[in-house]
């Protein structure tokens, strides 16, 4: 990471000052996604300031590429329809250089999700790839307990699998996200601690960290994974404060993600370089 030193007061101003910069230029992000988040991951693209496409025809995708800032892809209604488009659209974002952010949503929950999955981070040549801890262990064969599509291992548990998906995928980045998300580096991690033990009691919030990772990659390939976890995880903190279920703290979210500041920002974010794991 080459934008700033690591120190944690350095990167709340970093990261503050990109929330700024996305708010400016209002990056298109091209998703393709499952049939239950689309609703939710459009409107948390428009809080945070981003102008979502839910695309996903064939006969368009080539020309979305071309002016689009980045793709985000999401695997988790699949079937062999999807599975097309969504590999087409990958070849038409490597030829146009795009930023890709992958979610392999329920990798190692079936043999389908798990080698699609793979494809696709094999496939994607910018690529970013934003999971909970076991679909990162699945993607990599190292054993993880699933649960459909819910992680049953410790996001920390991951972060060996997460510098294996660097070299084997020549990603940029991983994103495991849990109750500590991880944002890892070939040579740096960071852990964030924001959120809210509410956050996953509400489908999707995973799949509106990869649709915001996509926003940030637009306008910063490098540090969009840390951008987004930053901003998700405040915003959520902050919404959890004023709701009394999951219902509200959806619609707390949106208006978070909509309201965020640099002051609020700052003075929430709990964000460290991690030590724990020296890069393989």
């Amino acid at each position: 990471m080459t934008n700033f030193t690591g120190k944690p007061v350095v990167a709340k101003q970093f990261i503050s000052q990109q929330l700024d910069r996305l708010r400016l230029n209002k990056p298109l992000v091209v998703s393709i996604t499952n049939y239950v988040v689309m609703n939710n991951t459009a409107n948390a693209l428009l809080a945070i300031g981003a102008s979502p496409i839910m695309a996903h025809s064939r006969d368009e995708m080539a020309e979305m590429m071309s002016f689009t800032g980045s793709l985000v892809i999401n695997i988790g209604t699949l079937d062999s329809i999807w599975i097309e488009r969504m590999r087409f659209a990958i070849t038409q974002a490597n030829h146009y250089q795009k930023p890709i952010v992958i979610d392999p949503v329920g990798c190692g929950a079936s043999k389908l999700r798990t080698t699609v999955a793979r494809e696709f981070c094999d496939l994607a040549d910018k690529l970013i790839v934003r999971g909970n801890a076991s679909e990162i262990m699945a993607l990599v064969g190292i054993d993880s307990q699933v649960k459909g599509v819910d992680a049953q291992d410790p996001s920390e548990a991951a972060m060996e699998a997460a510098h294996k998906v660097i070299a084997q995928y020549q990603a940029n980045h991983v994103v495991i996200s849990g109750a500590v998300d991880y944002v890892v580096h070939q040579q740096q991690t960071f852990q964030l601690s924001n959120g809210d033990k509410l956050m996953p009691q509400v489908t999707g919030i995973g799949c509106t960290h990869s649709a915001l990772t996509g926003a940030f990659a637009a306008i910063d390939f490098d540090n969009a994974g840390l951008c987004a976890t930053a901003v998700l995880g405040v915003a959520g903190e902050l919404a959890a404060q004023q709701s009394t279920g999951p219902g509200s703290l959806q619609m707390h979210l949106f208006d978070k993600l909509y309201q965020l500041d640099q002051l609020a920002l700052i003075n929430t974010l709990k964000c460290q370089p991690y030590t724990g794991l020296t890069a393989l």
